[in-house]
């Protein structure tokens, strides 16, 4: 009798064990099945056109012909000894260093001057965290106004200080600070509210215990501060690093490229190559490389990030 009353126990445990699995499975299920729409967009509209870009920089596919004619590595060949793909691409790195300087720089200065709990202050954050939520089309479209060398706002102030009128967006030397001005405009009340974020995670007793050692703020800021804000600053230079290069709107509706070239950017290039000289292959090429270039300089952030950041505990 005990034997039997054990077996059905056994068998018992066995189907719980059983119905536990299967449930847990059909949980498993339930959860991967709510992320099938988030991977079949991710397939459709970023990895086939990537592997499709790879097999379209073999061709000399030019889009308004149907035939792909297989031309091996000539469209890299070409691009990667072109003196315009050098000018493009030192173009691209300086407007990037610079959004990325400028933009992090006065929004860890501001997420300073604006990192207090308090209504007014917290009206004056909103304010300046608005410019995220503008297109950049329509940033560019009331920039491309203030800069106009004919009657642009700017040029109106000038005139008021007795100053002669600049041709801001056809002068190569001001044309790219032109662009990078829009873009920091636009990206600062981001990085001030990550930059308070940061701050706010930072312990007060550090700073307590650093005032009674008689650190002054300007050691503070450079010894707690800046260490802990170290992953912080990571997110925002790698996250902006990769916007910048992809720079595109403000440069075709503010400049189109010009004045020669000066500010012609990769993603402006591409575009460029493909839609207005119709040679898709060669432009496809150039997207492989661009991605190339792009994934092997956050790679070494990442790995320089290593020695640089410092995490809490």
């Amino acid at each position: 009798m005990k034997a039997t009353d054990g077996r059905a126990a056994g068998s018992t445990a066995v189907s719980n064990t059983n119905k536990l699995s299967r449930k847990r499975r059909i949980e498993g299920f339930k959860d991967f099945a709510f992320a099938i729409p988030a991977l079949v967009a991710l397939i459709a509209f970023i990895y086939y056109p990537l592997v499709n870009s790879f097999y379209l920089s073999f061709t000399n596919w030019n889009m308004t012909k149907p035939t792909k004619k297989f031309i091996g590595f000539d469209n890299y060949t070409y691009l990667l000894t072109s003196d315009t793909f050098y000018k493009v691409l030192k173009v691209t790195f300086t407007y990037t260093i610079l959004d990325v300087i400028i933009t992090l720089g006065l929004g860890l200065l501001l997420a300073l001057l604006f990192n207090v709990a308090s209504r007014s202050f917290g009206f004056m954050r909103a304010v300046i965290f608005m410019p995220h939520y503008i297109s950049m089309v329509i940033v560019s479209m009331i920039f491309l106004w203030i800069f106009n060398g004919q009657y642009g706002l700017l040029n109106e102030l000038l005139k008021i200080f007795g100053m002669e009128p600049i041709h801001w967006l056809t002068n190569t030397k001001t044309a790219l600070w032109v662009l990078v001005v829009v873009a920091s405009w636009k990206g600062i009340g981001f990085a001030m509210i990550i930059f308070i974020g940061g701050l706010r995670s930072i312990p007060l007793d550090y700073y307590e215990a650093s005032g009674l050692d008689g650190a002054s703020k300007w050691t503070q800021f450079f010894k707690i501060t800046l260490p802990l804000l170290s992953p912080t600053t990571l997110f925002l230079v790698v996250t902006h690093f990769i916007s910048s290069m992809q720079v595109f709107q403000s440069v075709d509706i503010m400049t189109n490229g010009g004045p020669l070239e000066s500010t012609k950017a990769m993603v402006y290039w591409i575009y460029e190559m493909a839609f207005d000289e119709f040679k898709t292959g060669r432009a496809s090429a150039l997207v492989v490389i661009f991605f190339i270039i792009i994934v092997l300089l956050t790679s070494v952030q990442m790995y320089i990030s290593k020695k640089k950041v410092h995490y809490e505990g």
